[in-house]
């Protein structure tokens, strides 16, 4: 007599969640609320650029998308030459910056030399000025040297900065030192050792400082419009408040421009953003 075997369902997995799912679900909700209040507006900017030109700002689009205002803001704003300024302005600016903040960065991080923490004071003092209590000297000064509707006004006033050489101090001071003593030993110079050991390490740091530096520099309206009245030197911020005083009421046609002059500087971030990460990260670790 044989006998059947019956298998019995096997219990339904329990649903209940931990405190570690529950926590990761929050972060989930709130960094997804987070996106959509920052991302919102942008979408809202896209869209009404799509639309054409005279629709009203937040206007239902009745008909199809059209990308004729993107031509024509490109056309009549005259952004071909802003572009070029503000790119030879911002990576001039960029290239001092990180040079000047290298170099006094690893001479405060590494060098032994009498009052190295009242020049730090003083770097970091200089963080709390704002730029346009400075404008006055700076102005006289660039006026006393002929630089005033040049490049040079541009460039030099942010040719250094204390946030640059404090973010560099503070990476070079998470690079252990046994690292630059095997180099010494090898006989390696201090030149030598900053270029071929330190800089390679300190990349997330320089690709922030990067970052950093050049979408402020392309986003600066103050310098363009105290140091230049030249066209010739207009630079995109300059080109986008003057398309603004042409096209108030045209939404399409200005948030088209809008665009134009944003999407340099995302996908500049959207490419070094690990790097970015990486480096704010690591500047706080050692003090």
């Amino acid at each position: 007599m044989s006998s059947t075997l019956r298998s019995h369902p096997s219990p339904p997995p329990s649903l209940a969640f931990g405190p570690e799912q529950l926590w990761r679900i929050f972060n989930g909700l709130l960094l997804a609320v987070g996106a959509l209040v920052v991302l919102w507006p942008l979408g809202v900017v896209v869209a009404t650029s799509l639309q054409p030109s005279g629709t009203a700002m937040g206007a239902d689009v009745a008909t199809g998308l059209t990308f004729e205002n993107y031509r024509q803001a490109w056309s009549q704003g005259n952004f071909l030459l802003a572009f070029a300024n503000s790119a030879l302005v911002a990576l001039s600016v960029t290239a001092l910056q990180i040079a000047t903040s290298a170099l006094a960065g690893y001479a405060l991080a590494r060098l032994k030399f009498r009052g190295r923490q009242a020049v730090l004071l003083i770097v970091l003092a200089t963080l709390i000025i704002p730029f346009q209590l400075l404008v006055i000297p700076i102005f006289l000064v660039l006026k006393w040297g002929h630089l005033i509707n040049t490049y040079g006004a541009l460039i030099l006033p942010t040719a250094a900065n204390g946030y640059g050489i404090f973010l560099m101090r503070q990476y070079f001071l998470t690079i252990p030192l046994e690292l630059e003593e095997a180099a010494a030993l090898d006989g390696a110079s201090r030149w030598q050792i900053l270029w071929e050991v330190m800089l390679p390490l300190a990349r997330p740091a320089l690709v922030t400082l990067f970052l950093f530096t050049f979408i402020g520099e392309w986003n600066d309206l103050f310098k363009p419009l105290i140091f230049t009245t030249r066209p010739e030197l207009q630079t995109v911020q300059l080109a986008l408040a003057s398309f603004q005083e042409q096209f108030t009421s045209d939404w399409p046609l200005l948030m088209a421009a809008v665009v134009i002059a944003t999407v340099p500087v995302v996908l500049l971030f959207l490419i070094g953003q690990r790097q970015f990460i990486r480096g704010i990260a690591a500047t706080g670790i050692k003090s």
